[in-house]
């Protein structure tokens, strides 16, 4: 499910600058806000800037992630002792202890085989009560937006806490029936790092299946974070709000 981004400390560092609030924030604090004082599953919490919102909102909230250096970075973090971590992936979920679960930034689309995503769903569907709802992102691959990483277009400098600069860009080496790989280039004072990365672009009806099979009802499928419809808004997503049947 993850990359070196997630896992070598000096990426993480970069990715919880680069990666701040936005609208897709927005959404999901509002759309677990209509389960007050819920238990909340953060599957893929990466550095922890959604799951610490939740529980700062009242929820009770588990941040599950396979990646420790992510999980580390989300651990110092004010506000932490709020949260349950646990580090691992869809094994370590309980049974029926959870009445939403979220998926954000994409992490549904790290899952790119598709008897791992089965599995990741079905653990999802235990892990959550009956009634219960999963939220997730996942890009819609009708806007092709891996046409945009390149040097030019996704080439950006990230200003880190210690003053530093980091240059990063995105080369895309092979895209073919919807799973993109792709390198991101880190050019720090001393260097280059990099990291590869695989992501499986799965089309709504490909969503719409594979939740139904793991016993999921869709509710909304939205086409960006302001509740557009499908293809109609400018994000490029879908954005999916399912519940546990």
């Amino acid at each position: 499910m993850r990359n070196a981004e997630f896992t070598d400390p000096r990426l993480v560092a970069v990715y919880d600058v680069e990666c701040r609030w936005g609208p897709d924030d927005d959404f999901f604090v509002t759309e677990v806000g209509v389960s007050p004082a819920a238990r909340v599953l953060d599957f893929g919490c990466g550095t922890g800037r959604l799951a610490l919102a939740l529980a700062a909102a009242g929820h009770t909230v588990t941040g599950v992630d396979p990646a420790r250096a992510s999980l580390d970075a989300a651990r110092a973090k004010p506000g932490a002792d709020r949260v349950t971590w646990v580090e691992g992936g869809a094994e370590v979920l309980p049974g029926g202890a959870y009445d939403v679960a979220v998926m954000t930034s994409h992490v549904a689309q790290f899952v790119v085989d598709d008897d791992e995503w089965r599995r990741v769903l079905a653990a999802l569907r235990r892990a959550l009560r009956t009634g219960g709802r999963l939220l997730f992102d996942s890009r819609d691959p009708a806007d092709r937006r891996w046409e945009r990483w390149n040097r030019v277009d996704s080439r950006r400098s990230v200003r880190l806490s210690d003053g530093s600069e980091v240059v990063t860009w995105t080369e895309v080496t092979d895209a073919r029936d919807g799973v993109v790989r792709f390198t991101r280039h880190f050019g720090f004072a001393d260097g280059e790092l990099r990291g590869d990365a695989v992501l499986r672009f799965r089309t709504e009806g490909e969503l719409r299946d594979s939740l139904a099979q793991a016993g999921f009802r869709v509710q909304r499928i939205h086409g960006g974070w302001q509740g557009e419809p499908v293809g109609a808004g400018d994000d490029g997503e879908f954005v999916v709000v399912a519940t546990a049947g």
